[in-house]
Parts: C-alpha cells; sequence; structure tokens
C-alpha cells in the first residue's frame, strides 16, 4: 500500500491509500481552519479504516507543492519522516517518478508577496 498526502492546501489536507487494486483505494479528506494539525490523526485514522499498521506502507507519496508554507512543509516533513522511520522511498515528485529510499524531499514554496 502506498500513503499519499497532500497538504499543499492550508484548509484541505488529503490522505489516501493506494493498491494495486484500485477498488481498494480509500481516500479521507479533512476540510478545516487548521488543516495541517489534522495530518497525523487522519494518517491514524485511514490505516484504522483499511485494517493495515504503518509496516503494511509499501511507500509514501508527498505532494511537495507549491502550497501553503505551513501546510507543504508539515506534509512534507511527516512523509520524510515516515519514510525514514519505516525505511521506505518517499516520492515528492511533482511528476510521479518513483522515489528512493534514504532521500527526502524537499518542499516547493509559493512565491511571497514580499519577493
Amino acid at each position: 500500500m502506498i500513503l499519499t498526502i497532500d497538504t499543499s492546501i492550508s484548509k484541505n489536507v488529503k490522505v489516501e491509500l493506494l493498491s494495486s487494486d484500485a477498488k481498494k483505494n480509500i481516500t479521507l479528506v479533512s476540510e478545516q481552519k487548521l488543516g495541517s494539525q489534522v495530518l497525523l490523526p487522519l494518517i491514524v485514522k485511514i490505516l484504522k479504516k483499511a485494517k493495515i499498521e504503518f509496516k503494511d506502507l509499501s511507500a509514501v507519496e508527498v505532494n511537495p507543492g507549491p502550497g501553503s508554507f505551513t501546510g507543504t512543509r508539515v506534509g512534507v516533513a511527516v512523509a520524510n519522516a515516515l519514510g525514514f522511520a519505516l525505511k521506505i522511498p518517499v516520492n515528492g515528485s511533482p511528476r510521479g517518478v518513483a522515489g528512493k529510499k534514504d532521500t527526502i524531499v524537499i518542499p516547493i514554496y509559493e512565491k511571497s508577496k514580499f519577493d
């Protein structure tokens, strides 16, 4: 199972579990003011819903942005931490190129109005 994380929109946190059988895919979306704060509980909830554990994940995919500064940073940090702890690849490429073990994803931020 592949865990996908999208926190690039601060009020819309999306977490998905993708399986080799597309019929078993699960998606959870949280729409709250402080979206990035619900990311970890949302991940736990989706794993429980699928009746799997962290050790059953084969990869993590994360949207690196561009997006909100805090949301993108939180999503990428959680994805990198899970990849490191579980020793699984983290894919943060906007084009969906396969990630590699022991590499990190770098967030892409929206252009600031102060630049």
